[in-house]
């Protein structure tokens, strides 16, 4: 009963977790999903796009986790190529959505997720189900699908197309656990830690952490959108002993102004990737009780891969 994701107004333990994802993944199963089909989703970090890390896998299908800031054309080719059979996709989105849909010539399932803590007035629903609706319709005595190999399929990424197409990059069973177990050992993850969520869940599955911070029983603080003040109210009210982030995020913690700041409880632990940040950003992070450790990978690296230790 430890708590296992907070998010504004919801918070769920892991068996509460459990049970919503294994409901989820027998509803998908009741509306035609089997083993291999792939099911896709656009959202921000909400409790949603964590359990589908679990649901979908639960009934055998592959995750398909779409970057938020495409353009429809982009989205388009994503949904056609990767045959994505349902899209589970915050309302926000409904424009692009839609717009994309106009190219795609099969028919995919729409899954609405109607977030009830943010003001959604000037969205639209286009699916044919709401996700809570949609996830109260399964059993949750439902025997969900254990790989029969651990080379299967357990999601499907996508480049960002810098050079032309997007290239889809297929993350395996086997794969996607080694990446969970490594990254703890690596990392000197604890169990029952706070991790606050600040990478996309769509950037290489979050840097796989979904299924490690499973693994350790930690806390998972979903974070919508990058807003510093909030991050500052959240590491405070939650406790945060981790969390990873683009320089940017660093950039703009570390010139935060000095009213939205909050004096840190303890070190916190934080991962940054990509082109390293100046070292005035490392300074001023130390400064704040930040301690950073850059790191590098690839999409087809499942996420970081090189870490800089020292």
């Amino acid at each position: 009963n430890y708590e296992a994701i907070v998010y504004e107004s919801r918070s769920y333990t892991w068996s509460e977790v459990y049970k919503r994802c294994v409901k989820f993944a027998s509803a998908l199963e009741k509306i035609g999903i089997k083993t291999g089909d792939t099911v896709s989703i656009m959202a921000f970090n909400t409790p949603e796009i964590f359990e589908a890390h679990y649901s979908i896998p639960m009934v055998g299908a592959v995750i398909n986790a779409i970057n938020t800031r495409l353009d429809s054309k982009t989205i388009s080719y994503i949904l056609e190529h990767s045959d994505a059979k349902v899209l589970i996709v915050d309302r926000q989105f409904h424009k692009v959505i839609t717009k994309a849909l106009e190219n795609v010539k099969t028919k995919i399932i729409i899954i609405d997720i109607d977030d009830k803590d943010v003001n959604l007035a000037d969205s639209k629903k286009i699916g044919e189900y709401e996700y809570e609706q949609f996830l109260n319709t399964g059993d949750e005595n439902y025997k969900w699908k254990k790989p029969k190999d651990e080379w299967q399929a357990i999601s499907l990424g996508y480049t960002s197309g810098t050079t032309g197409n997007p290239k889809g990059v297929v993350y395996h069973h086997r794969g996607a656990y080694l990446m969970a177990t490594g990254s703890a050992t690596a990392w000197n993850m604890p169990n029952k830690l706070n991790f606050l969520y600040t990478v996309p869940m769509f950037h290489c599955n979050g840097w796989c952490y979904p299924w490690t911070l499973s693994m350790l029983h930690g806390r998972v603080i979903c974070l919508r959108n990058i807003d510093v003040k909030k991050i500052f109210e959240l590491i405070d009210k939650y406790d945060v002993t981790h969390f990873g982030g683009a320089p940017i995020v660093l950039n703009m913690l570390a010139n935060a102004p000095k009213e939205h700041q909050k004096k840190l409880k303890r070190k916190i632990q934080v991962l940054t990737a990509g082109a390293p940040p100046p070292s005035i950003i490392f300074e001023k992070m130390q400064n704040l009780g930040f301690d950073v450790m850059h790191v590098y990978g690839l999409t087809e690296t499942y996420g970081h891969m090189l870490q800089c230790a020292w």
